[in-house]
């Protein structure tokens, strides 16, 4: 989804390039110069943007719910580890990105969901991803946003990352997370209390062509997603006027569930013990929320999260 309105958005630029309004074309590389760091200090949201109807109708197709089951004290900072990435993101786009679900549910926080730098760098599309609270997934961005020194940031990340996109099959629970320790280390630096987000239904949106490890299409994949930085899944779903095939998504529920936080000291030079130990207990935490709320949104009672 965000690959196609990027490509509209490098076209649009192109033929602004190549046409009568190259001067504009001009003047913009220049903006996006002088702007190429916002991204990594906070972004640039637009409430308006963030309102728009369209978002309210986006929501109520799936529909999207945002579901909490702790409070957070604004006078801390959060990271918010958001699973499984599925393969449009919808849960963390509906509910961190749009409306008011997050504000009302949890006052005083602010939340920053983070993607991957490359997005920033294509004319135009950068700007509507940053009006809507979006912000770089870099190290430096997301330092950013905790370092607020008075509490109220939460960072939303997508642990498994454009890799996991690759593992979205209807059914599927597998996370890749076994090797993701880098969103501990920023936690323990910051004092960032930690938070598991399991998003039930994300995988259930599209129906993706069978590429299991090994396979010549997983290993194809895996190799262009590690020169471009992002994975490119061959999903499909339904279509405008029948269900049998086309690109929008299937009208699933998606239930997206906001754990309870876990305290974290500051440790500003923290040991590989001290990452170990702590991602050991956000897994085990992360796995007692899966646990605990499987049942409400019909996943089977032998069904459970895979770590990988």
């Amino acid at each position: 989804f965000l690959s196609l309105v990027a490509e509209f958005c490098c076209g649009f630029f192109v033929i602004l390039i190549l046409g009568k309004f190259w001067l504009l074309a001009v003047l913009y590389l220049l903006w996006l110069y002088l702007d190429w760091e916002t991204p990594c200090t906070g972004g640039r949201r637009s409430q308006w943007v963030r309102s728009w109807t369209v978002w309210k109708y986006f929501r109520e197709y799936f529909p999207i719910h945002l579901i909490k089951t702790s409070d957070l004290n604004p006078n801390h900072n959060y990271l918010l580890g958001f699973h499984p990435h599925g393969v449009l993101v919808a849960g963390a786009f509906g509910n961190f990105c749009t409306g008011s679900s997050f504000k009302n549910l949890f006052p005083g926080l602010t939340p920053y969901l983070h993607i991957m730098p490359i997005w920033f760098s294509c004319p135009f599309f950068r700007e509507y991803v940053m009006s809507a609270g979006m912000v770089s997934a870099s190290k430096e961005s997301v330092s950013y946003v905790l370092n607020n020194e008075g509490g109220g940031h939460a960072s939303v990340i997508v642990i498994g990352g454009a890799e996991e996109s690759l593992n979205a099959h209807p059914g599927s629970l597998t996370l890749n997370i076994l090797k993701r320790k880098g969103f501990i280390k920023m936690a323990l630096k910051h004092g960032a209390h930690l938070v598991p987000v399991f998003s039930f239904g994300e995988n259930e949106l599209f129906k993706q062509v069978a590429n299991p490890k090994g396979s010549w299409l997983r290993n194809v994949q895996e190799k262009l997603q590690k020169i471009m930085g992002f994975a490119l899944p061959l999903f499909h779903a339904r279509g405008v006027f029948q269900y049998s095939f086309g690109l929008i998504p299937y009208r699933q529920p998606i239930h997206t569930v906001v754990g309870s936080p876990i305290p974290v000291k500051r440790n500003l030079n923290p040991t590989t013990e001290d990452i170990e130990q702590l991602h050991a207990l956000y897994l085990q935490n992360l796995r007692k929320l899966f646990e605990e709320h499987k049942r409400n949104y019909g996943i089977p009672e032998h069904k459970s999260l895979i770590f990988e």
